[in-house]
């Protein structure tokens, strides 16, 4: 748990870093922004400026400097209106419309709009306003548009980027761990194989010498149980072929075997239908499921308190729920009760939850999770399958 608890703060360490760099890019690239922003403006007054010396000009006017500063804007979109907010004249923009009379109302609307957000500059055409005025209206450039625009792009590719990079890793880390996990599994049950066949025809001597022994069938019960456990685990890794089951047989079994290997304190209820369920499962895979979680109910419940296993089937699922008496599961571990080394107990290395939900989910193409669970009243966990 620990060790989950530090991978859970480095990562909210790596969010907040990653925000922290996403903030101060994004005021730096603001900052320059409005540097530009504002530099456009000081062009768009000395261009302003043209404007109303060459509405002032006379004849004796050199408008070759008017003129030169006038034609060399060809980044910034502007408009000129009169007083009464008729177009004029208009630079850099791209007009929409099917005839002339739309493109000088949408150049009017335009005008409009940019005087609205303010970015207009009034001109007066003589020495107080009586003479009249125009007004030149701009927009931002292309290329200012394009630059506020770009550090979002960025951070968007960026982020883009650090998901698939982690999902790749987690991916690569997952299908190492997987490889580690069969392995381990297969070689267990390999190694289980030579003694188990000791034993079993140990058990065989011992009930021809000893036939009324009630001991050795419990024995040769255990035995068996031993060879099960290996069949599970060479099954690990391989994709065995469901077949049709009946799952109240199946639970039924679980639920004898640990109600023999539990504290008489512990209480099973079955709340079975009527009819029985079939369904296309492994039994001997499936039954592990429902021990692990049965085992994990007796260890919250420490020994004493009820487990109540139902089923039920509907129209297009069978449901299997396991619910506890015990202490629960706090909020924050519940994301993490099914991932491989999580467990809350001082022994044992938290991979039953993780193995049944990659039997129930891989094996079986269903779905495992907890349904509820809280603090000293108990949990429930639900399995769904296709019905």
């Amino acid at each position: 748990m620990e060790w989950t608890d530090r991978i859970r703060h480095v990562k909210i360490f790596l969010v907040v870093a990653a925000v922290a760099i996403a903030v101060v890019s994004l005021v730096v690239s603001n900052s320059l922004v409005r540097e530009l922003a504002d530099e456009e403006h000081n062009k768009m007054e000395v261009w302003a400026e043209a404007m109303r010396s060459l509405n002032m000009a006379d004849d004796n006017t050199d408008l070759n400097l008017v003129l030169k500063v006038i034609n060399e804007n060809n980044t910034i979109p502007v408009i000129v209106t009169d007083a009464s907010g008729n177009v004029q004249t208009f630079r850099n923009v791209n007009l929409h419309g099917e005839t002339f009379a739309d493109s000088m109302e949408y150049a009017s609307t335009l005008s409009r709009r940019l005087s609205d957000e303010g970015k207009e500059i009034r001109i007066t055409l003589g020495e107080n306003a009586r003479d009249g005025y125009i007004n030149v209206c701009y927009d931002d450039s292309v290329m200012l548009k394009r630059l506020a625009a770009y550090p979002y792009i960025q951070l968007g590719v960026v982020m883009l980027f650090v998901v698939v990079a982690i999902f790749a890793l987690l991916t690569s880390k997952k299908a190492e761990q997987n490889k580690v996990w069969v392995g381990l599994s297969k070689e267990t049950a390999h190694q289980l194989g030579t003694p188990i066949s000791s034993l079993m025809a140990w058990t065989e001597i011992l009930k021809e010498n000893y036939p009324d022994d009630e001991l050795i069938p419990e024995m040769d019960k255990d035995v068996k149980r031993l060879e099960l456990i290996a069949d599970r685990f060479s099954k690990i890794g391989s994709l065995p072929e469901p077949v049709p089951a009946s799952l109240k047989t199946v639970m039924e079994h679980v639920i004898d075997y640990m109600d023999r290997r539990t504290s008489s304190k512990v209480t099973f209820i079955k709340d079975f239908p009527d009819n029985d369920i079939t369904v296309k499962i492994n039994a001997s895979l499936f039954e592990w499921v429902i021990e692990n979680l049965c085992k994990n109910a007796v260890d919250a419940m420490e020994g004493s308190g009820t487990i109540t296993l139902a089923m039920a089937r509907t129209a297009d699922k069978v449901a299997i729920e396991v619910s506890d008496t015990g202490k629960g599961i706090r909020k924050k571990d519940i994301g993490n009760v099914f991932k491989p080394g999580f467990t809350t107990k001082k022994r044992g290395w938290g991979l039953g939850l993780s193995l049944a939900k990659r039997i129930v989910e891989e094996y079986h193409k269903g779905r495992i999770f907890v349904k509820s669970s809280e603090i000293g009243k108990g949990t429930t966990f639900r399995i769904e399958l296709a019905g």
